[in-house]
C-alpha cells in the first residue's frame, strides 16, 4: 500500500470516526442495530459493525479531495491564468509571420488596491474585483482572453486580427478604464474604482514569446501605476532598463537596512527663550561604504518607491528609542526624540500597537516621544486607519508635530482633529 493511499485511509478514517460522534449518528445508531438483528441475527450485527465504518472510507476515498481555497466568485473562476495566457500568445506569435496576424497584451493595474483592501477588507477586495472581471470581459471581443494575475491585476491577450497598431492599443485601453469606472455597489456602499493599464503590442515584444510579450506589458502597467492614477503606458526598451535599475536599487536598500548603512542622524532642537534643548529629531542618512554619507533627498524617494517605507520606520524608531535610553543612562536631559513617519507606515492597522510595544519594551514613556507628520498627510487623507492612527498615538500620549507646514493647506479643523502639538513651517528654498 503507498504512502499516499494510507494517508488517505487515516485521514478518512478519522472523519468517520468524527462522524460516528456526531449527534444525528448517535440517534439512528440504535434503530440500524436493532433492525440487523432482526433481519440477519448476530452475523448481521457484526457485518453492520465492521461494515458501516468501512463503507464510509471507501465513500469518501471515491470523493474529490478537498482544497483549502477559498471559494471564488463565477466570473473569476472562469477566467485563465498566467500559464494559459503565456501559452495562447506563444501561439500567435508563432504563427504571426505565417498568417500576417498580430496580436497584443494589456495588463490592467488597479489605483489604491492597498486602500481598497485595507478599508473594507479581503472579501470586498474579491467581491469588486469580480465586477472588474465582468465588466473588462464585456468590453472585449469574444476571441480575446482575459487571466487573472497575482496581486489582483488581469491580463488580456488579444485575438490575432490584421489592424493593430499603437493608436487602437490605446482605445482599447481608454475603453477598459470607462468600464470599469462606474461605481460599484457593495453592502449598501458605492465604491469608485480606477485602474491603470500598461500594454505591448506583439511586434514591440522583447522577444517573440509569450512570456517576454506579457513582462513588457506587465512593465508598462507598472509605469502607469507609478504615473496614475488612470494612466496607460505603452512599453518602451527604456521602461525595462528603468525597472532593471529600480530593482537595483531596491537591493542595494534592502541591504543597507540590513547592514545597518542606514542610521540615525540626530538633529537638537532649542528652545529660543531659554537656549536648552528640549528634544532632538532623528534624521536617516546613508553611510554607503563609497559614496561616503548619502542625504535622505537622494534615496528616500526610492525607499518608498520600492516599498520599503515601513522597513525604514522600524529602524529609526529602533535607533531614536535606542538613544533615548541611552541618554537617560548616561543621565543626560532630553525630554524627547522625535521621529518622522511616512504615510505607508500610517496606513497599517497594526502600527499602533507595534509603537506601543516597542517603547514598552525600552521603559520610556509615550510622552517622550514625537510623532512628526508632513502636512500633506493630514490635509489631504480620508484614509479611515490613518485618522485612528494618528488619534491613537495621541490618546498614547505622543505628541504630533506637523511638518513642512505651508505645503498642504491643512485645515484648522483637521489641526485641532489630530490633537497636533506643534507646526514646523517649511521655508523656501
Amino acid at each position: 500500500m503507498s504512502g499516499q493511499i494510507r494517508k488517505r485511509l487515516s485521514e478518512n478514517m478519522g472523519r468517520m470516526l468524527r462522524r460516528l460522534r456526531q449527534p444525528e449518528t448517535l440517534l439512528l445508531l440504535p434503530a440500524a442495530t436493532l433492525a440487523a438483528y432482526w433481519l440477519g441475527g448476530e452475523r448481521a450485527l457484526l457485518g453492520l459493525a465492521l461494515g458501516a465504518p468501512l463503507a464510509g472510507v471507501a465513500l469518501d476515498l471515491l470523493r474529490p479531495a478537498e482544497t483549502a481555497m477559498h471559494p471564488m466568485p463565477d466570473s473569476l473562476q472562469g477566467l485563465a491564468l498566467r500559464p494559459q495566457l503565456v501559452t495562447l500568445l506563444d501561439a500567435a506569435l508563432r504563427a504571426a509571420p505565417a498568417s500576417g496576424l498580430q496580436t497584443g497584451c494589456l495588463v490592467v493595474q488597479f489605483d489604491d488596491a492597498a486602500l481598497l483592501l485595507d478599508r473594507h477588507g479581503r472579501a470586498a477586495q474579491t467581491e469588486v474585483l469580480a465586477r472588474c472581471a465582468e465588466r473588462i470581459c464585456s468590453a472585449l471581443r469574444s476571441g480575446d482572453v482575459v487571466a487573472r494575475l497575482e496581486g489582483g491585476g488581469f491580463a488580456v491577450a488579444l485575438s490575432p486580427q490584421r489592424r493593430l497598431d499603437l493608436e487602437s492599443m490605446i482605445q482599447l485601453a481608454a475603453r477598459l478604464q470607462a468600464a470599469i469606472a462606474p461605481p460599484i455597489s457593495l453592502n449598501a456602499m458605492r465604491l469608485y474604482v480606477s485602474c491603470s493599464v500598461g500594454f505591448c503590442l506583439g511586434v514591440a515584444a522583447p522577444a517573440a514569446e509569450g512570456r517576454a510579450l506579457l513582462d513588457a506589458a506587465q512593465i508598462a502597467a507598472d509605469e502607469a501605476l507609478r504615473n496614475g492614477p488612470a494612466a496607460i503606458r505603452a512599453f518602451a526598451p527604456d521602461m525595462a532598463r528603468k525597472r532593471a535599475d529600480r530593482d537595483a536599487l531596491r537591493g542595494l536598500l534592502e541591504n543597507a537596512l540590513d547592514q545597518g548603512e542606514i542610521r540615525a542622524h540626530f538633529q537638537p532642537q532649542v528652545s529660543t527663550d531659554t537656549g536648552d534643548i528640549t528634544g532632538f529629531e532623528a534624521l536617516a542618512r546613508w553611510h554607503h561604504p563609497e559614496r561616503g554619507v548619502v542625504p535622505p533627498v537622494e534615496f528616500l524617494g526610492a525607499i518608498e518607491e520600492a516599498g520599503l517605507a515601513e522597513r525604514l520606520g522600524e529602524v529609526m524608531l529602533f535607533q531614536a528609542l535606542t538613544a533615548l535610553s541611552r541618554w537617560d543612562r548616561a543621565g543626560l536631559n532630553v525630554p524627547k526624540v522625535g521621529i518622522n513617519l511616512s504615510a505607508a507606515e500610517l496606513r497599517n492597522p497594526r502600527f499602533v500597537e507595534k509603537l506601543e510595544w516597542e517603547i514598552d519594551r525600552f521603559g520610556l514613556e509615550p510622552g517622550r516621544l514625537c510623532i512628526e507628520i508632513l502636512e500633506t498627510v493630514i490635509a489631504s487623507t480620508e484614509h479611515d486607519v490613518i485618522v485612528r492612527n494618528i488619534a491613537a498615538m495621541a490618546q498614547l500620549g505622543c505628541t504630533i508635530d506637523l511638518d513642512d507646514f505651508g505645503t498642504g493647506h491643512a485645515s484648522i479643523t483637521n489641526i485641532r482633529r489630530f490633537a497636533v502639538h506643534r507646526l514646523k513651517p517649511t521655508f523656501p528654498k
